[in-house]
């Protein structure tokens, strides 16, 4: 257990790093990412500076110098994880064909599918990845997660509902076996 007095210690030290650079970071992303995500940028660099406040500089040019090196690196982050969705819907697009790459219906086919791919949530995408590309288990899938199978469940097949209506395509009532509605078949 913590010494209160040295949880008090340790939120004005981050309360002064805060102070001392807030702006500055945010000016700082601006410059390198789109203006709403900048805040959100320095919003988690400040995360990982609380949770590595004892790695902090003393000295407060070094902290602040410090700081612009976790921003950057957040930025750095954000931006691979955008590549690999990225590269993550060009790989759905071709697991999906069995055709030859020349059909042009095919091309069409994975064009829309990587658009609507790009304007689904990150969580959707992830969850369908893991059950299209990974090839796991709804269990397997949640263990990955962190969540329960029937989470997982729940929320691949809310990722797919989301996915066909980007697509534009309607669930059929003949697609689903007599009685059931696509909230059962899920």
């Amino acid at each position: 257990m913590s010494n209160p007095v040295g949880g008090v210690g340790r939120e004005a030290r981050f309360v002064a790093l805060f102070e001392a650079t807030y702006a500055d970071l945010v000016r700082f992303a601006q410059r390198r990412v789109p203006e709403p995500q900048a805040e959100d940028v320095v919003g988690e660099a400040l995360l990982v500076a609380w949770r590595r406040l004892d790695d902090v500089p003393a000295a407060p040019r070094d902290a602040r110098a410090w700081m612009f090196g976790i921003v950057r690196n957040t930025i750095l982050n954000t931006q691979r994880g955008v590549r690999r969705q990225e590269a993550l819907a060009v790989r759905l697009a071709e697991a999906t064909s069995s055709c030859s790459p020349d059909d042009a219906d095919l091309v069409a086919r994975q064009v829309d599918l990587a658009r609507a791919w790009g304007r689904v949530s990150a969580v959707h995408q992830e969850a369908l990845a893991l059950a299209v590309i990974d090839d796991l288990s709804a269990r397997e899938a949640a263990a990955v997660l962190g969540i329960s199978a029937v989470a997982y469940r729940l929320r691949l097949s809310r990722a797919r509902r989301a996915l066909r209506a980007q697509l534009g395509h309607r669930a059929t009532p003949a697609a689903a076996p007599a009685g059931l509605t696509e909230r059962q078949t899920s």
